[in-house]
C-alpha cells in the first residue's frame, strides 16, 4: 500500500497550521508518534515581525525568517535565517525520518525553500514509506512544489473557512490507516 501524502494549501491566514496542530493533537490520541516542525508567527505589539520553526519531536526553536536585517536572503521584507532552518527544520525532518510514524512539514514556502538542504531534507522524507503531512505556501512556485502538484500519489486539499472545523477529523482518517 502507497503511504498517503497530503498537503493543506489556502489563502495566508486560513488556518493551515491551525489544522495540521489539531490534526497532530488527534493522530496523538491515536498513540501515532508524530515528527518534523510548524512554523508560527513571530508578532511584537500585535505586529507580525517573523516566523519561528518548532521540532515538534524535541520543542527546540529557531528563527525561519525576521523583519530586522540580517545576512541570509530577503523575501519581501524578510530576511530568511537559512542556519536555523537547517539546525531545527532540516534536523527535525530527519529525525522525523529515523523515528517517528508520520512526518509534517509546515510549511513548503519560499522562505524554507531558499534552503538547499531543506529541499533536499523534504525529498528524502517524500521517499520514505512513512505518511506525511504538509502544507504549501498557495503562491509558491519551485521545481518541488511542482512535482508535487503534478504527482497524483500526492494529495492537495485546500483550506477554507467551510472545512477547517471538520479537516482534521477528514485528515486523522486519511493520514492513520
Amino acid at each position: 500500500m502507497i503511504p498517503q501524502r497530503v498537503f493543506l494549501t489556502g489563502e495566508p491566514g486560513c488556518g493551515k497550521t491551525t489544522t495540521i496542530e489539531k490534526t497532530i493533537r488527534l493522530l496523538n490520541d491515536q498513540k501515532i508518534k508524530v515528527g518534523g516542525f510548524i512554523s508560527s508567527e513571530i508578532r511584537e505589539n500585535g505586529v507580525r515581525i517573523g516566523f519561528s520553526l518548532r521540532d515538534l519531536l524535541t520543542g527546540r526553536t529557531g528563527i525561519l525568517a525576521v523583519t530586522r536585517p540580517s545576512s541570509g536572503p530577503r523575501i519581501g521584507r524578510y530576511c530568511v535565517n537559512l542556519q536555523d532552518i537547517t539546525d531545527v527544520g532540516v534536523s527535525a525532518i530527519e529525525q522525523a525520518i529515523l523515528e517517528v510514524d508520520l512526518i509534517v512539514v509546515d510549511e513548503l514556502g519560499p522562505m524554507e525553500l531558499k534552503s538547499l538542504d531543506f529541499t533536499k531534507a523534504v525529498r528524502k522524507a517524500l521517499a520514505t514509506p512513512k505518511p506525511f503531512l504538509g502544507s504549501i505556501h498557495e503562491r509558491v512556485t519551485h521545481e518541488l512544489v511542482n512535482e508535487i502538484r503534478s504527482k497524483p500519489e500526492f494529495q492537495i486539499v485546500e483550506v477554507n473557512l467551510q472545512n477547517r472545523e471538520t479537516l482534521p477529523h477528514e485528515l486523522l482518517r486519511m493520514l492513520a490507516n
